[in-house]
Protein backbone atom coordinates (compact mmCIF):
# COMPACT_ATOMS: atom_id res chain seq x y z
CA UNK A 1 0.00 0.00 0.00
CA UNK A 2 1.39 3.46 -0.85
CA UNK A 3 0.47 4.82 2.88
CA UNK A 4 2.80 1.88 4.12
CA UNK A 5 5.68 2.97 1.96
CA UNK A 6 5.21 6.33 2.54
CA UNK A 7 5.56 5.49 6.76
CA UNK A 8 8.68 3.18 5.36
CA UNK A 9 10.58 5.94 4.33
CA UNK A 10 10.54 7.27 7.90
CA UNK A 11 11.26 4.21 9.51
CA UNK A 12 14.11 3.49 7.52
CA UNK A 13 15.21 6.38 8.94
CA UNK A 14 15.94 5.12 12.21
CA UNK A 15 16.49 1.55 11.46
CA UNK A 16 19.30 1.14 13.86
CA UNK A 17 16.89 2.20 16.83
CA UNK A 18 14.47 -0.18 16.08
CA UNK A 19 17.01 -3.01 15.36
CA UNK A 20 18.60 -2.36 18.78
CA UNK A 21 14.69 -1.83 20.44
CA UNK A 22 13.90 -5.67 18.47
CA UNK A 23 16.40 -6.98 19.89
CA UNK A 24 16.36 -5.81 23.23
CA UNK A 25 12.74 -7.03 23.25
CA UNK A 26 14.05 -10.34 21.99
CA UNK A 27 16.31 -10.58 24.99
CA UNK A 28 13.63 -10.03 27.42
CA UNK A 29 11.05 -12.68 25.76
CA UNK A 30 14.06 -15.55 25.57
CA UNK A 31 14.67 -14.57 29.17
CA UNK A 32 11.24 -14.37 30.17
CA UNK A 33 10.13 -17.75 29.23
CA UNK A 34 12.85 -19.13 31.20
CA UNK A 35 11.57 -18.67 34.34
CA UNK A 36 8.55 -20.48 34.63
CA UNK A 37 10.88 -23.96 33.99
CA UNK A 38 13.11 -23.21 36.71
CA UNK A 39 10.18 -22.82 38.72
CA UNK A 40 8.83 -26.49 37.80
CA UNK A 41 12.63 -27.45 38.89
CA UNK A 42 12.71 -26.06 41.55
CA UNK A 43 9.23 -27.66 42.67
CA UNK A 44 10.01 -31.36 41.14
CA UNK A 45 13.72 -30.89 43.32
CA UNK A 46 11.87 -30.32 46.61
CA UNK A 47 9.33 -32.51 45.82
CA UNK A 48 11.75 -35.19 45.19
CA UNK A 49 14.00 -34.64 47.84
CA UNK A 50 17.18 -34.22 45.65
CA UNK A 51 17.50 -30.47 45.61
CA UNK A 52 19.41 -28.69 48.94
CA UNK A 53 19.85 -25.43 50.18
CA UNK A 54 22.75 -24.62 48.25
CA UNK A 55 21.22 -25.48 44.65
CA UNK A 56 18.13 -23.80 45.59
CA UNK A 57 20.23 -21.03 45.84
CA UNK A 58 21.64 -21.47 42.73
CA UNK A 59 18.17 -21.56 40.95
CA UNK A 60 17.31 -18.45 42.85
CA UNK A 61 20.25 -16.27 41.83
CA UNK A 62 19.47 -17.15 38.00
CA UNK A 63 16.20 -16.22 38.15
CA UNK A 64 17.42 -12.74 40.21
CA UNK A 65 20.33 -12.39 37.17
CA UNK A 66 17.56 -12.76 34.24
CA UNK A 67 14.94 -10.27 36.82
CA UNK A 68 18.37 -7.90 35.81
CA UNK A 69 18.34 -8.80 32.17
CA UNK A 70 14.93 -8.24 31.88
CA UNK A 71 15.14 -4.67 33.66
CA UNK A 72 17.86 -3.51 31.39
CA UNK A 73 16.07 -5.34 28.13
CA UNK A 74 12.84 -3.26 28.77
CA UNK A 75 14.48 -0.12 29.45
CA UNK A 76 16.41 -0.31 25.96
CA UNK A 77 13.65 -1.48 23.81
CA UNK A 78 11.62 1.33 25.45
CA UNK A 79 13.84 3.63 24.80
CA UNK A 80 14.58 3.06 21.37
CA UNK A 81 11.22 2.21 19.86
CA UNK A 82 9.20 5.00 21.66
CA UNK A 83 12.51 7.65 20.86
CA UNK A 84 12.50 7.06 17.31
CA UNK A 85 8.30 7.13 17.21
CA UNK A 86 8.57 10.40 18.96
CA UNK A 87 11.36 11.40 16.27
CA UNK A 88 8.73 10.07 13.09
CA UNK A 89 6.32 12.10 14.61
CA UNK A 90 8.79 15.09 14.94
CA UNK A 91 10.06 14.83 11.90
CA UNK A 92 6.56 13.80 10.21
CA UNK A 93 5.35 17.25 11.65
CA UNK A 94 7.39 19.16 10.44
CA UNK A 95 7.43 18.33 6.37
CA UNK A 96 3.68 18.44 6.95
CA UNK A 97 3.66 22.15 7.89
CA UNK A 98 6.50 22.60 5.07
CA UNK A 99 4.28 20.99 2.96
CA UNK A 100 0.98 23.15 3.72
CA UNK A 101 3.65 26.10 2.92
CA UNK A 102 3.48 24.54 -0.65
CA UNK A 103 0.04 24.28 -1.68
CA UNK A 104 -2.02 27.06 -3.17
CA UNK A 105 -4.99 29.22 -1.85
CA UNK A 106 -7.38 27.34 -3.49
CA UNK A 107 -6.24 23.82 -1.04
CA UNK A 108 -7.07 26.25 1.58
CA UNK A 109 -10.26 27.73 0.18
CA UNK A 110 -11.13 23.63 0.67
CA UNK A 111 -10.46 22.68 3.81
CA UNK A 112 -11.13 23.90 7.06
CA UNK A 113 -8.25 25.22 9.67
CA UNK A 114 -10.20 22.64 12.23
CA UNK A 115 -9.30 19.63 10.34
CA UNK A 116 -6.19 20.49 9.40
CA UNK A 117 -5.56 21.31 13.19
CA UNK A 118 -6.48 17.32 13.67
CA UNK A 119 -4.31 16.15 11.37
CA UNK A 120 -1.27 17.82 13.01
CA UNK A 121 -2.62 16.28 16.76
CA UNK A 122 -4.86 13.05 16.76
CA UNK A 123 -3.56 11.99 13.36
CA UNK A 124 0.01 12.23 14.33
CA UNK A 125 -0.36 10.64 17.67
CA UNK A 126 -2.52 7.29 16.03
CA UNK A 127 0.63 7.17 13.56
CA UNK A 128 3.46 7.40 15.97
CA UNK A 129 1.67 5.03 18.01
CA UNK A 130 1.50 2.85 14.61
CA UNK A 131 5.25 2.89 14.26
CA UNK A 132 5.81 2.52 18.00
CA UNK A 133 3.49 0.79 19.67
CA UNK A 134 2.56 -1.40 17.27
CA UNK A 135 5.67 -2.21 16.62
CA UNK A 136 6.18 -3.86 20.14
CA UNK A 137 2.97 -5.21 20.13
CA UNK A 138 2.95 -7.10 17.34
CA UNK A 139 6.76 -8.12 17.56
CA UNK A 140 6.20 -8.98 21.42
CA UNK A 141 3.00 -10.89 20.99
CA UNK A 142 4.42 -12.92 18.18
CA UNK A 143 7.28 -13.89 19.36
CA UNK A 144 6.53 -14.93 22.73
CA UNK A 145 3.22 -16.73 21.57
CA UNK A 146 5.55 -18.89 19.84
CA UNK A 147 8.46 -19.19 22.53
CA UNK A 148 5.87 -19.67 24.78
CA UNK A 149 4.18 -22.34 22.92
CA UNK A 150 7.57 -24.51 22.37
CA UNK A 151 8.22 -24.51 25.82
CA UNK A 152 5.01 -25.76 26.43
CA UNK A 153 5.87 -28.73 23.64
CA UNK A 154 9.20 -28.96 24.99
CA UNK A 155 9.29 -29.22 28.38
CA UNK A 156 6.21 -30.05 29.38
CA UNK A 157 3.67 -32.35 26.80
CA UNK A 158 2.40 -31.51 23.49
CA UNK A 159 -0.87 -32.82 23.74
CA UNK A 160 -2.20 -30.62 26.67
CA UNK A 161 -0.43 -27.97 24.65
CA UNK A 162 -2.62 -28.68 21.70
CA UNK A 163 -5.47 -28.57 24.44
CA UNK A 164 -4.79 -25.45 25.79
CA UNK A 165 -4.25 -23.37 22.82
CA UNK A 166 -7.35 -24.78 20.84
CA UNK A 167 -9.40 -22.41 22.01
CA UNK A 168 -6.91 -19.33 21.66
CA UNK A 169 -7.28 -20.18 17.29
CA UNK A 170 -10.82 -18.41 17.68
CA UNK A 171 -9.36 -15.09 18.73
CA UNK A 172 -8.36 -15.13 14.34
CA UNK A 173 -11.11 -15.47 13.08
CA UNK A 174 -12.63 -12.46 14.84
CA UNK A 175 -9.60 -10.34 14.00
CA UNK A 176 -10.15 -9.93 10.49
CA UNK A 177 -14.38 -8.23 11.63
CA UNK A 178 -13.16 -6.11 14.57
CA UNK A 179 -10.30 -4.73 12.51
CA UNK A 180 -12.41 -3.53 9.64
CA UNK A 181 -15.37 -2.35 12.00
CA UNK A 182 -12.31 -0.07 14.04
CA UNK A 183 -11.26 1.06 11.09
CA UNK A 184 -14.46 2.91 10.13
CA UNK A 185 -15.48 4.04 13.99
CA UNK A 186 -12.02 5.50 14.21
CA UNK A 187 -12.16 7.55 11.19
CA UNK A 188 -15.76 8.73 12.11
CA UNK A 189 -13.86 9.64 15.33
CA UNK A 190 -11.36 11.81 13.72
CA UNK A 191 -13.86 13.46 11.49
CA UNK A 192 -15.90 14.46 14.20
CA UNK A 193 -12.72 15.85 16.22
CA UNK A 194 -11.94 17.75 13.26
CA UNK A 195 -15.34 19.17 13.12
CA UNK A 196 -15.28 20.16 16.78
CA UNK A 197 -11.69 21.64 16.60
CA UNK A 198 -12.88 23.92 13.67
CA UNK A 199 -16.17 25.32 15.62
CA UNK A 200 -13.95 26.12 18.57
CA UNK A 201 -11.20 27.86 15.94
CA UNK A 202 -13.95 29.87 14.13
CA UNK A 203 -15.63 30.81 17.51
CA UNK A 204 -13.06 32.09 18.86
CA UNK A 205 -11.58 34.43 15.99
CA UNK A 206 -15.20 35.19 15.30
CA UNK A 207 -16.10 36.06 19.13
CA UNK A 208 -16.55 40.04 18.75
CA UNK A 209 -18.60 39.61 15.86
CA UNK A 210 -20.99 36.97 18.20
CA UNK A 211 -21.17 39.32 20.77
CA UNK A 212 -21.81 42.23 18.84
CA UNK A 213 -24.75 40.68 17.61
CA UNK A 214 -25.76 38.78 20.39
CA UNK A 215 -25.52 34.69 19.00
CA UNK A 216 -23.92 33.77 22.27
CA UNK A 217 -26.50 31.28 22.49
CA UNK A 218 -26.65 30.47 18.64
CA UNK A 219 -23.05 29.55 18.86
CA UNK A 220 -23.10 27.96 22.37
CA UNK A 221 -25.97 25.05 20.48
CA UNK A 222 -23.45 24.87 17.77
CA UNK A 223 -21.08 23.42 19.81
CA UNK A 224 -23.13 21.42 22.03
CA UNK A 225 -24.29 20.04 18.80
CA UNK A 226 -20.45 19.16 17.54
CA UNK A 227 -19.09 18.15 21.10
CA UNK A 228 -21.98 15.67 21.39
CA UNK A 229 -21.01 14.07 17.62
CA UNK A 230 -17.42 14.17 19.18
CA UNK A 231 -18.55 12.12 21.93
CA UNK A 232 -21.12 9.91 20.40
CA UNK A 233 -18.35 9.04 17.90
CA UNK A 234 -15.26 8.45 20.57
CA UNK A 235 -18.22 6.24 22.71
CA UNK A 236 -18.76 4.06 19.28
CA UNK A 237 -14.94 3.34 19.34
CA UNK A 238 -14.94 2.84 23.53
CA UNK A 239 -18.05 0.30 22.75
CA UNK A 240 -16.01 -1.92 20.48
CA UNK A 241 -12.78 -1.88 22.54
CA UNK A 242 -14.63 -2.44 25.39
CA UNK A 243 -16.29 -5.93 23.59
CA UNK A 244 -12.45 -7.07 22.96
CA UNK A 245 -11.57 -7.67 26.77
CA UNK A 246 -14.17 -9.67 27.62
CA UNK A 247 -14.49 -12.18 24.86
CA UNK A 248 -10.24 -12.69 25.46
CA UNK A 249 -10.75 -13.20 28.68
CA UNK A 250 -13.56 -15.51 28.35
CA UNK A 251 -11.41 -17.54 25.26
CA UNK A 252 -8.29 -17.51 27.83
CA UNK A 253 -10.27 -18.79 31.08
CA UNK A 254 -11.57 -21.54 28.92
CA UNK A 255 -8.27 -22.16 27.57
CA UNK A 256 -6.96 -22.15 31.55
CA UNK A 257 -9.87 -24.53 32.63
CA UNK A 258 -9.29 -26.90 29.73
CA UNK A 259 -5.14 -26.87 31.06
CA UNK A 260 -6.41 -27.14 34.65
CA UNK A 261 -8.50 -30.31 33.81
CA UNK A 262 -6.80 -32.51 31.56
CA UNK A 263 -3.46 -30.93 32.98
CA UNK A 264 -4.28 -32.05 36.30
CA UNK A 265 -5.44 -35.52 34.85
CA UNK A 266 -2.00 -35.92 33.34
CA UNK A 267 -0.15 -34.79 36.51
CA UNK A 268 -2.69 -37.24 38.57
CA UNK A 269 -1.50 -40.23 36.02
CA UNK A 270 2.06 -39.32 36.38
CA UNK A 271 2.67 -38.48 32.59
CA UNK A 272 3.82 -35.32 33.80
CA UNK A 273 5.51 -33.95 36.97
CA UNK A 274 3.75 -31.33 39.30
CA UNK A 275 6.85 -29.34 38.61
CA UNK A 276 5.73 -29.57 34.87
CA UNK A 277 2.06 -28.62 35.73
CA UNK A 278 2.57 -25.56 37.88
CA UNK A 279 5.52 -24.58 34.83
CA UNK A 280 2.39 -25.09 32.69
CA UNK A 281 -0.08 -22.95 34.16
CA UNK A 282 2.51 -20.11 34.65
CA UNK A 283 2.66 -20.49 30.91
CA UNK A 284 -0.86 -20.15 30.19
CA UNK A 285 -0.74 -16.96 32.13
CA UNK A 286 2.08 -16.04 29.78
CA UNK A 287 -0.38 -16.20 27.22
CA UNK A 288 -2.46 -13.95 28.46
CA UNK A 289 -0.36 -10.78 27.26
CA UNK A 290 0.06 -12.26 23.55
CA UNK A 291 -3.72 -12.75 23.16
CA UNK A 292 -4.74 -9.36 24.82
CA UNK A 293 -1.83 -7.94 22.54
CA UNK A 294 -3.68 -9.26 19.74
CA UNK A 295 -6.52 -7.13 20.08
CA UNK A 296 -4.63 -4.21 20.85
CA UNK A 297 -2.38 -4.08 18.13
CA UNK A 298 -5.55 -4.26 15.39
CA UNK A 299 -6.79 -1.24 17.35
CA UNK A 300 -3.47 0.63 16.78
CA UNK A 301 -3.54 -0.64 13.56
CA UNK A 302 -6.41 0.17 12.60
CA UNK A 303 -5.99 3.50 13.83
CA UNK A 304 -3.00 4.31 12.85
CA UNK A 305 -3.69 3.26 9.23
CA UNK A 306 -6.83 5.21 9.22
CA UNK A 307 -4.64 8.28 10.17
CA UNK A 308 -1.69 7.57 7.94
CA UNK A 309 -4.37 7.88 4.96
CA UNK A 310 -5.64 10.96 6.49
CA UNK A 311 -2.55 12.40 6.63
CA UNK A 312 -1.21 11.17 3.03
CA UNK A 313 -3.74 12.72 1.33
CA UNK A 314 -2.30 15.99 2.14
CA UNK A 315 1.25 15.04 0.91
CA UNK A 316 -0.33 13.98 -2.08
CA UNK A 317 -1.82 17.42 -2.64
CA UNK A 318 0.39 19.05 -5.47
CA UNK A 319 1.07 23.03 -5.79
CA UNK A 320 -1.00 24.77 -8.38
CA UNK A 321 1.63 27.04 -8.78
CA UNK A 322 5.33 25.62 -8.86
CA UNK A 323 8.07 26.96 -11.28
CA UNK A 324 8.36 25.33 -14.65
CA UNK A 325 10.61 23.76 -16.43
CA UNK A 326 10.60 27.60 -18.44
CA UNK A 327 11.99 29.22 -15.30
CA UNK A 328 14.98 31.32 -16.30
CA UNK A 329 17.48 32.31 -13.78
CA UNK A 330 16.16 35.62 -12.75
CA UNK A 331 17.28 36.60 -9.54
CA UNK A 332 16.02 40.54 -9.52
CA UNK A 333 13.44 42.79 -10.89
CA UNK A 334 12.98 46.13 -12.49
CA UNK A 335 9.29 46.53 -11.46
CA UNK A 336 8.67 47.10 -15.28
CA UNK A 337 5.05 45.48 -15.57
CA UNK A 338 2.10 44.80 -18.78
CA UNK A 339 -0.90 43.12 -18.49
CA UNK A 340 -2.14 41.70 -22.63
CA UNK A 341 -5.87 41.52 -22.79
CA UNK A 342 -5.41 39.61 -19.24
CA UNK A 343 -8.85 37.54 -18.76
CA UNK A 344 -9.15 35.30 -16.00
CA UNK A 345 -11.65 33.50 -13.72
CA UNK A 346 -11.08 31.76 -10.55
CA UNK A 347 -10.90 27.92 -11.09
CA UNK A 348 -14.01 26.97 -8.92
CA UNK A 349 -16.12 29.47 -10.74
CA UNK A 350 -14.89 29.02 -14.83
CA UNK A 351 -17.85 30.61 -16.43
CA UNK A 352 -17.41 33.87 -14.32
CA UNK A 353 -14.76 35.94 -15.85
CA UNK A 354 -13.46 38.45 -12.99
CA UNK A 355 -11.27 40.23 -15.23
CA UNK A 356 -11.85 40.55 -19.55
CA UNK A 357 -9.40 42.02 -21.65
CA UNK A 358 -7.46 44.17 -19.27
CA UNK A 359 -4.25 45.82 -20.63
CA UNK A 360 -2.36 48.04 -18.62
CA UNK A 361 2.02 48.93 -18.84
CA UNK A 362 3.76 50.73 -15.75
CA UNK A 363 7.18 51.56 -16.32
CA UNK A 364 9.57 50.94 -14.01
CA UNK A 365 9.42 54.00 -11.28
CA UNK A 366 5.92 54.71 -11.78
CA UNK A 367 2.89 54.55 -9.87
CA UNK A 368 -0.09 52.49 -11.25
CA UNK A 369 -3.50 53.49 -9.77
CA UNK A 370 -6.86 50.71 -9.62
CA UNK A 371 -10.06 52.23 -9.29
CA UNK A 372 -13.21 50.55 -9.01
CA UNK A 373 -16.93 49.82 -7.49
CA UNK A 374 -16.78 46.34 -5.36
CA UNK A 375 -16.50 43.36 -7.47
CA UNK A 376 -14.86 45.05 -10.23
CA UNK A 377 -11.54 42.49 -9.99
CA UNK A 378 -9.66 45.08 -8.41
CA UNK A 379 -7.97 42.18 -5.83
CA UNK A 380 -7.50 40.13 -8.10
CA UNK A 381 -4.66 41.94 -10.25
CA UNK A 382 -2.34 41.44 -6.96
CA UNK A 383 -3.01 37.73 -6.83
CA UNK A 384 -2.55 37.21 -10.49
CA UNK A 385 0.95 39.26 -10.02
CA UNK A 386 2.01 37.35 -7.46
CA UNK A 387 1.16 33.94 -9.03
CA UNK A 388 -0.97 33.10 -6.23
CA UNK A 389 -3.19 31.86 -9.27
CA UNK A 390 -2.57 31.11 -12.46
CA UNK A 391 -3.78 32.58 -15.83
CA UNK A 392 -2.61 32.33 -19.60
CA UNK A 393 1.25 32.44 -20.19
CA UNK A 394 2.07 35.54 -22.10
CA UNK A 395 -1.04 37.65 -20.47
CA UNK A 396 1.52 39.09 -17.75
CA UNK A 397 5.11 40.09 -18.11
CA UNK A 398 7.36 41.66 -15.57
CA UNK A 399 10.40 43.30 -17.32
CA UNK A 400 9.68 41.99 -20.41
CA UNK A 401 9.41 38.16 -18.43
CA UNK A 402 6.33 35.89 -18.71
CA UNK A 403 5.29 35.25 -15.06
CA UNK A 404 6.18 31.35 -15.26
CA UNK A 405 10.18 32.61 -16.69
CA UNK A 406 10.61 34.44 -13.33
CA UNK A 407 11.54 31.68 -10.02
CA UNK A 408 8.68 31.88 -8.05
CA UNK A 409 11.26 32.49 -5.17
CA UNK A 410 12.45 35.75 -7.17
CA UNK A 411 9.13 36.69 -8.06
CA UNK A 412 7.48 37.18 -4.44
CA UNK A 413 10.64 38.30 -3.01
CA UNK A 414 10.60 41.28 -5.64
CA UNK A 415 7.34 42.35 -4.52
CA UNK A 416 6.22 43.62 -1.48
CA UNK A 417 2.50 43.25 -0.66
CA UNK A 418 0.11 44.86 1.56
CA UNK A 419 -3.40 43.04 1.52
CA UNK A 420 -6.73 44.20 2.35
CA UNK A 421 -6.94 42.20 5.35
CA UNK A 422 -3.84 43.70 7.35
CA UNK A 423 -2.69 40.14 8.84
CA UNK A 424 -0.66 40.47 11.83
CA UNK A 425 1.10 37.44 13.88
CA UNK A 426 1.10 37.08 17.49
CA UNK A 427 4.41 39.01 17.98
CA UNK A 428 5.96 41.65 18.88
CA UNK A 429 5.46 44.99 16.38
CA UNK A 430 9.09 44.87 15.83
CA UNK A 431 9.07 41.32 14.53
CA UNK A 432 5.47 41.74 12.85
CA UNK A 433 7.31 44.80 10.72
CA UNK A 434 10.44 42.68 10.12
CA UNK A 435 8.46 39.86 9.34
CA UNK A 436 9.82 40.01 5.14
CA UNK A 437 13.50 40.83 5.81
CA UNK A 438 16.63 38.67 6.87
CA UNK A 439 18.95 40.79 8.46
CA UNK A 440 17.15 43.55 10.83
CA UNK A 441 18.01 46.62 13.42
CA UNK A 442 15.80 48.88 15.29
CA UNK A 443 16.86 51.72 13.23
CA UNK A 444 15.25 50.06 9.75
CA UNK A 445 12.45 48.77 12.09
CA UNK A 446 11.65 52.82 13.02
CA UNK A 447 12.85 53.97 10.03
CA UNK A 448 9.86 51.80 7.86
CA UNK A 449 6.94 52.61 10.91
CA UNK A 450 7.75 56.57 10.27
CA UNK A 451 6.87 56.35 6.77
CA UNK A 452 4.09 54.52 7.82
CA UNK A 453 3.31 57.14 10.45
CA UNK A 454 2.91 54.83 12.53
CA UNK A 455 6.08 55.22 14.97
CA UNK A 456 4.53 57.72 17.20
CA UNK A 457 1.71 55.29 18.09
CA UNK A 458 4.29 52.36 19.07
CA UNK A 459 6.22 54.67 21.25
CA UNK A 460 3.37 55.46 23.48
CA UNK A 461 2.32 51.99 23.94
CA UNK A 462 4.10 50.48 27.43
CA UNK A 463 6.75 48.43 25.94
CA UNK A 464 7.10 49.95 22.87
CA UNK A 465 8.09 47.95 19.61
CA UNK A 466 8.30 45.08 22.07
CA UNK A 467 4.40 45.25 22.25
CA UNK A 468 2.82 41.68 21.21
CA UNK A 469 -0.11 43.02 19.43
CA UNK A 470 -1.90 39.61 19.84
CA UNK A 471 -3.79 36.90 17.57
CA UNK A 472 -3.84 38.81 14.32
CA UNK A 473 -3.27 42.38 16.21
CA UNK A 474 -6.25 42.09 17.80
CA UNK A 475 -5.26 44.72 20.36
CA UNK A 476 -4.51 47.37 17.39
CA UNK A 477 -7.33 49.30 16.22
CA UNK A 478 -7.88 49.16 12.38
CA UNK A 479 -5.83 51.84 11.50
CA UNK A 480 -2.73 50.87 13.21
CA UNK A 481 -3.32 47.25 11.94
CA UNK A 482 -3.08 48.92 8.40
CA UNK A 483 0.14 51.23 9.35
CA UNK A 484 1.60 48.26 10.59
CA UNK A 485 1.21 46.04 7.56
CA UNK A 486 2.46 49.53 5.06
CA UNK A 487 5.32 49.38 7.79
CA UNK A 488 6.20 46.03 6.99
CA UNK A 489 6.11 46.21 3.50
CA UNK A 490 8.52 49.15 3.19
CA UNK A 491 10.46 47.48 5.44
CA UNK A 492 11.00 44.87 2.48
CA UNK A 493 12.08 47.89 0.30
CA UNK A 494 11.54 45.50 -2.84
CA UNK A 495 11.35 46.97 -6.57
CA UNK A 496 7.19 46.69 -6.37
CA UNK A 497 5.09 47.80 -4.25
CA UNK A 498 1.79 46.63 -4.17
CA UNK A 499 -1.21 48.33 -1.70
CA UNK A 500 -4.84 46.92 -1.89
CA UNK A 501 -7.21 49.14 0.26
CA UNK A 502 -4.64 49.53 2.56
CA UNK A 503 -5.20 53.32 3.44
CA UNK A 504 -9.12 52.52 4.30
CA UNK A 505 -9.09 52.64 7.79
CA UNK A 506 -6.53 56.15 8.07
CA UNK A 507 -7.83 59.42 8.32
CA UNK A 508 -7.40 61.44 5.40
CA UNK A 509 -4.59 63.38 6.71
CA UNK A 510 -2.50 60.36 7.45
CA UNK A 511 -3.42 59.09 4.53
CA UNK A 512 -1.90 62.17 2.93
CA UNK A 513 1.30 61.94 4.93
CA UNK A 514 1.60 57.92 4.26
CA UNK A 515 1.50 58.89 0.63
CA UNK A 516 4.01 61.92 0.59
CA UNK A 517 6.18 59.15 2.12
CA UNK A 518 6.06 57.24 -0.33
CA UNK A 519 6.44 59.26 -2.82
CA UNK A 520 9.78 60.22 -1.16
CA UNK A 521 11.00 56.70 -0.39
CA UNK A 522 10.07 54.99 -3.74
CA UNK A 523 11.68 56.86 -6.53
CA UNK A 524 12.42 55.12 -9.32
CA UNK A 525 10.28 52.07 -7.78
CA UNK A 526 7.18 50.77 -8.95
CA UNK A 527 3.83 51.31 -7.16
CA UNK A 528 0.61 49.93 -7.72
CA UNK A 529 -2.74 51.64 -5.36
CA UNK A 530 -5.44 49.74 -5.05
CA UNK A 531 -8.68 52.15 -3.18
CA UNK A 532 -11.77 52.85 -3.06
CA UNK A 533 -10.66 56.80 -3.04
CA UNK A 534 -9.66 58.92 -5.53
CA UNK A 535 -8.04 61.28 -3.11
CA UNK A 536 -5.42 58.28 -2.49
CA UNK A 537 -4.65 57.61 -5.99
CA UNK A 538 -5.62 61.23 -7.94
CA UNK A 539 -0.98 61.56 -8.03
CA UNK A 540 -0.38 58.41 -9.48
CA UNK A 541 1.21 58.33 -13.43
CA UNK A 542 -1.15 56.11 -14.35
CA UNK A 543 -5.13 55.18 -13.10
CA UNK A 544 -7.13 52.33 -14.10
CA UNK A 545 -10.52 52.48 -13.64
CA UNK A 546 -12.63 48.70 -13.82
CA UNK A 547 -16.39 48.26 -13.93
CA UNK A 548 -17.07 44.62 -13.95
CA UNK A 549 -13.50 43.00 -14.97
CA UNK A 550 -13.62 45.40 -17.74
CA UNK A 551 -11.57 48.42 -18.73
CA UNK A 552 -13.75 51.45 -18.17
CA UNK A 553 -11.12 54.46 -18.36
CA UNK A 554 -7.50 54.72 -18.40
CA UNK A 555 -5.17 58.23 -17.77
CA UNK A 556 -4.09 60.44 -15.63
CA UNK A 557 -6.40 62.59 -12.94
CA UNK A 558 -6.51 65.27 -15.13
CA UNK A 559 -7.33 63.49 -18.51
CA UNK A 560 -10.30 61.49 -16.32
CA UNK A 561 -11.72 63.99 -14.95
CA UNK A 562 -12.09 66.00 -18.55
CA UNK A 563 -13.44 63.06 -19.89
CA UNK A 564 -16.80 63.44 -17.95
CA UNK A 565 -17.23 59.56 -17.66
CA UNK A 566 -17.04 57.46 -14.90
CA UNK A 567 -13.78 58.42 -12.72
CA UNK A 568 -15.52 62.00 -12.66
CA UNK A 569 -18.60 61.14 -11.73
CA UNK A 570 -17.09 59.45 -8.63
CA UNK A 571 -14.58 61.99 -8.11
CA UNK A 572 -17.79 64.78 -7.80
CA UNK A 573 -19.27 62.37 -5.65
CA UNK A 574 -16.61 62.02 -3.19
CA UNK A 575 -16.32 65.76 -3.09
CA UNK A 576 -19.31 66.21 -2.21
CA UNK A 577 -19.60 63.79 0.68
CA UNK A 578 -16.52 65.72 1.84
CA UNK A 579 -18.02 68.84 2.01
CA UNK A 580 -20.75 67.78 3.81
CA UNK A 581 -19.08 65.99 6.22
CA UNK A 582 -17.32 69.36 7.01
CA UNK A 583 -19.97 71.01 7.19
CA UNK A 584 -21.79 68.71 9.49
CA UNK A 585 -18.62 69.20 11.61
CA UNK A 586 -18.19 72.76 12.00
CA UNK A 587 -21.85 72.87 12.74
CA UNK A 588 -21.31 70.28 15.43
CA UNK A 589 -18.61 72.74 16.75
Amino acid sequence: MKELKFAAGYVRRYWYLYMLGILSLFLVDMVNVYVPRFTGEITDGLAAGVMDHPSVMTVVWRILLMGAVIAVGRFGWRRSLFGAGRCIERELRNDMFAHLTTLSPRYFNEHKTGDLMAHFTNDLQSVRMLVSMTVVTAFDATVMLLLVICQMILYVDARLTVVAVIPLVVIIFGDYIYGKAMHKRFLEKQQAFASLTDQVQETVSGIRVIKAFVQERRELAAFARANKNAQDKNLRVVRLRAVVMPVLDLIIGASSLLTLLYGGWLAISGEISVGQFIAFNSYIGMLIWPMMAVGECITQVSQGMASLRRIHVIFSEEPDIRDESQVEDIRELKGDIELRDLTFAYPDARDIDVLENVSVRVKAGETLAILGRTGSGKTTIPSLLLRLYDTEDGRILIDGHTLRQIPLSTLRSQIAYVPQDSFLFSDTLENNIAFGVDEVSRDRVEAAAKAACIHDNIIEFPMGYDTVVGERGVTLSGGQKQRSAIARALMKDAPILIMDDALSAVDTDTERQILQNLKENRRDRTTIIIAHRISTIQHADHILVLEDGRVAEYGDHASLLEKGGLYAGLYEKQQLEKQLNEEGGALDA
